[in-house]
């Protein structure tokens, strides 16, 4: 069975094929440290999680990369705002960052490499492309010529025609449908450096522009060439275009075989905007009383290649569904032997471009089966190596004190058909907070 991943440079689905397998490195572009994660982002890292989890269950060994972007002009805005260091700032929305990743069960990467840990490797990029011509000083600033990449264009499918010779773009995010000449290296005041937010170069003093620090710190990890490169599709232009030019540009060589983006996330049907009020954080969803993986559950439920549209609605539903499927397993028997022919097609949806949902219906319907609860509990288990839903972490219900007896009871006066004295016993079980449910293989319970 091999693994199927859709390619966005390529524009299609293709069988996976690693530079040195069983290896695979992979990189995602991680969190812009300025403030607490919202769930739109949290739904990008899950996907990227279940890829890794997906490419680890189909017997490959992950090198994973995330950088931390711990300087651009957000960061510097906000730290101007607050009147206090940027390494400051950056500090609590990281450790903030990190805690919100062990909350959704998200398996911490190898590397996270910081962006102000990494200069001289962004300093050596930057040189490097000066030096063949495809960069130039300006005012002490250093600008990528998209005109000098031939390939311009190649994964967003941006069209660089009749853009005007020399117009440049002197930040860090600009407009999607304007491509320009991009910042490698962005001049700052003498008074910056004190603030730790510029740095000694060739050029005089500055700060790395966004897009280099991602090149820099890939091939750095990585290698000049890689496999997987993983983001949000808001990040597909300009900044994983900008990213291929650079980095080829510098090298000579292909920067990353497949690109992988995950969809946005809306919030009753809109996206995610300050004036709008809707964006939240994973604290918001905590403070409303919800199991942070309830949201990670609600996320398997759409193909991350789809947008998503997230209700208060949608997230009590996703909760309602763990619960039940926890209260299922805390009644199980010990794993043992497992559903071969449920984990093989569930392994295929999954090997699927990630398809996720199928998956998840493949596991309910296991679930659901009359498999014995013992095989039931072994596939559940394999099962969440990809889902990430922390079954092993499932405490055995315990029965109060005496009702095993009744359940015993209550059975056989169904098998004598006393069906008034079932029912009696029935409710007896449900004032000590058991619920019994008949089923072809006996009766099964749950403790509220």
């Amino acid at each position: 069975m091999s693994l199927k991943l859709y390619n966005y440079l390529t524009r299609k689905v293709e069988e996976f094929k690693p530079i040195n397998p069983p290896n695979v490195g992979l990189y995602t572009c991680g969190p812009t440290v300025y403030n607490f994660v919202h769930i739109g982002n949290w739904r990008t890292f899950v996907f990227e999680d279940i890829l890794r989890r997906a490419l680890v269950f189909n017997d490959y060994k992950v090198k994973h990369v995330m950088n931390i972007t711990d300087i651009d002009d957000k960061i510097i805005n906000k730290a101007k705002e607050e009147k206090i260091p940027i390494n400051e700032l950056t500090k609590e929305y990281t450790d903030a960052f990190f805690a919100d990743l062990g909350r959704l069960n998200i398996l911490p990467a190898d590397v996270y490499p910081q962006a102000t840990e990494h200069i001289d490797q962004m300093l050596k990029m930057v040189g490097s492309l000066i030096d063949k011509g495809l960069a130039y000083v300006k005012d002490g600033s250093v600008y990528f010529s998209i005109s000098k990449f031939k390939d311009y264009g190649k994964l967003s499918g941006t069209n660089v025609k009749g853009v005007k010779a020399g117009a440049r773009v002197d930040v860090d995010e600009y407009d999607k449908d304007n491509p320009q000449d991009f910042v490698l290296w962005k001049a700052s005041d003498s008074d910056a450096k004190s603030r730790h937010e510029a740095f000694d170069s060739p050029w005089g003093i500055g700060r790395p522009g966004w897009h280099i620090e991602c090149s820099a710190m890939s091939t750095q990890y990585l290698g000049e060439t890689f496999d997987i490169h993983t983001g949000g599709v808001d990040l597909l232009f300009p900044h994983h275009e900008n990213e291929i030019a650079q980095s080829e540009a510098s090298t000579g060589k292909k920067f990353v075989n497949v690109w992988m983006e995950g969809e946005h996330l809306l919030v009753n049907g809109e996206k995610m905007a300050k004036r709008l009020g809707n964006i939240y954080t994973l604290s918001d969803i905590s403070k409303k009383g919800f199991d942070p993986l309830a949201l990670r559950y609600l996320f398997l439920t759409a193909h991350y290649r789809s947008k998503l549209n997230f209700t208060w609605e949608s997230l009590e539903a996703a909760q309602r569904a763990l619960s039940n499927l926890k209260n299922e397993v805390s009644t199980w028997e010990e794993p043992k032997v497992g559903c071969a022919e449920f984990e093989d097609n569930f392994k295929k949806a999954v090997s699927d471009d990630l398809n996720m949902p199928k998956a998840v219906a493949i596991f309910w319907e296991m679930v659901k089966s009359d498999y014995p609860a013992s095989a039931k509990h072994k596939s559940a288990l394999v099962m969440d190596e990809v889902l990430g839903l922390d079954l092993s972490d499932v405490k055995k219900a315990q029965l109060p004190e005496g009702a095993r007896e009744l359940i015993d009871k209550r059975e056989e006066f169904r098998k004598r058909g006393d069906f008034a004295g079932s029912d009696k016993i029935r409710d007896q079980l449900k004032g000590m907070g058991v619920e019994v449910e008949d089923t072809a293989a006996g009766p099964k319970w749950k403790v509220k």
